[in-house]
């Protein structure tokens, strides 16, 4: 409710909307740009994913290849990949998740994962 009665101003509204609409925006190529990485097996596999969660780089220690276990070395790329996302993640809530609450009150952003 508005104090005093009175109609909420749409204009303000609008510029208010557009604002957080050009912020998210931003925040959203931010992102796009920003690495993050993740590891496992005690750094022997390395994952670099952006802040979107696309992979960008995988760093594998040649002490991490052994022929006869090929079976490790994929569930330690899985791991590290897994890692990076979820700092992913923790980045996005972090840079978007106060404009989300901006927009939707918590509810969420179609399309955003929290």
């Amino acid at each position: 409710m508005i104090p005093g009665g009175g109609q909420p101003n749409m204009q303000q509204l609008l510029q208010q909307a557009q604002k957080m609409q050009q912020d998210l925006a931003a925040a959203q190529e931010e992102l796009a740009r920003t690495e993050v990485d993740g590891q496992a097996g005690g750094g022997l596999v390395k994952a670099t994913v952006t802040g979107s969660g696309e992979l960008r780089a995988l760093v594998i220690d040649p002490k991490a290849v052994d022929p006869e276990d090929t079976e490790t070395l994929a569930d330690l790329v899985v791991a590290a990949v897994q890692a990076a996302n979820e700092n992913a993640q923790a980045l996005q809530q972090e840079k978007l998740g106060p404009l989300a609450e901006g927009l939707g009150g918590g509810g969420g952003i179609p399309g955003l994962p929290f």
